[in-house]
């Protein structure tokens, strides 16, 4: 089953894994964790619960592969454990789950989002800018052969095909990656599109999730969408190296993005944490990189016993630190060892009905 299959899959039914089983894990196997969220790392997520199974026997983890905008709705709902986001959370959004010093927001791992494409006879990856990739979403660049375009890739020879963008059309972390990084770039694009979960594209082709943008990027000759990285390397979908600020031009690799969240420890303060890491400097930075965040509630009000509490904070600091292994060879990026430390910090203040959770 491809990562977009399978992410598929999980937007629809949710990872859904019952870890353990017996008379002697009877009481354990009743517990019983829900999150909901981001497509961006729902692969990763979904290699964490199966691996988690194998250390945490009698736990059942169900993550619903739904968008940042539905995560971050859920878990202010409180019908589920925890959200996910690519985006950390707005102003507003802190208010409505109650103000700073009720919730907790924090990194789960990196990743880059990718101008991926579908340029048929093409056999290296084509090199973007900022700038470019901007008006190729505005429209001021329709064809491949467009000599902006050809400027970077010289000694390419790219094909006289229209371009078809391709976007999200969900509330989307994506989204605001993409389109904050490409407001950096265009005072254009800031004042006619602008940045944020779910924005105005003025043109092109809409898909549901980063899977669904994949799909139109398969289905669709001529066509450029964002997408995670990960996506594009298990599904073997072309993308691009982006100019970074040193002017070099750079591939998403695990490597480029942790460069790029390197400097973004020393940021991290208080348990509501975030950092924007597109557009870093450094000569081997990707720049399109990002954190995506879990969000909980600092007193678990949302989980009903003790043992629901225990679990998702043993889950939690599993997945922040053994599970990180796993981040490479997916192609994420792991948290540095600062990160990692105000993340620690972050979940020590989780408690339960007014108690810390040990």
């Amino acid at each position: 089953m491809s990562i977009i299959q399978r992410a598929a899959w999980v937007s629809a039914v949710g990872v859904s894994i019952v870890v353990g089983g017996g008379a002697a894990n009877a009481e354990a196997s009743e517990v019983r964790l829900g999150g909901a969220g981001a497509t961006f790392p729902a692969p990763l997520y979904t290699k964490w619960v199966a691996e988690y199974e194998k250390v945490a026997p009698g736990v059942r983890i169900d993550y619903r592969s739904i968008g940042s905008g539905g995560g971050v709705k859920a878990i202010t709902d409180k019908t589920v454990a925890f959200g996910a986001s690519d985006a950390p959370l707005t102003k507003r959004e802190i208010e409505a789950m109650g103000g700073p010093d009720k919730i907790i927001q924090i990194p789960a791992v990196i990743g880059g989002v990718v101008p991926a494409y579908n340029v048929p006879g093409l056999s290296q990856p084509l090199n973007f800018s900022g700038e470019v990739l901007a008006d190729i979403f505005l429209g001021k660049i329709s064809t491949w052969d467009d000599p902006r375009l050809q400027e970077l890739n010289s000694g390419v020879s790219l094909p006289k095909l229209d371009i078809t963008p391709a976007f999200r059309t969900d509330g989307s972390g994506t989204t605001h990656v993409f389109s904050s990084y490409l407001a950096t770039q265009s005072p254009t694009f800031k004042g006619e599109v602008g940045a944020g979960k779910q924005v105005k594209w003025p043109l092109g082709q809409g898909g549901k999730g980063n899977e669904g943008v994949a799909a139109v990027i398969q289905q669709t000759a001529g066509s450029i969408g964002y997408i995670e990285q990960n996506y594009a390397v298990a599904n073997k979908i072309a993308y691009g190296a982006v100019r970074n600020k040193s002017g070099k031009f750079v591939l998403a690799t695990p490597e480029t993005m942790s460069v790029a969240g390197e400097g973004a420890a020393t940021t991290l303060q208080g348990t509501v944490l975030r950092a924007d890491i597109w557009d870093q400097p450094g000569d081997s930075t990707y720049p399109i990189s990002a954190f995506t965040y879990i969000i909980l509630y600092k007193d678990l009000v949302n989980l009903k016993t003790e043992s629901e509490a225990k679990a998702l904070v043993n889950f939690l600091n599993w997945a922040t630190g053994d599970g990180q292994k796993f981040a490479n060879q997916m192609d994420y990026a792991p948290l540095s060892s600062g990160v990692k430390k105000a993340v620690d910090a972050a979940l020590s203040t989780l408690t339960h009905n007014g108690k810390p959770v040990k």
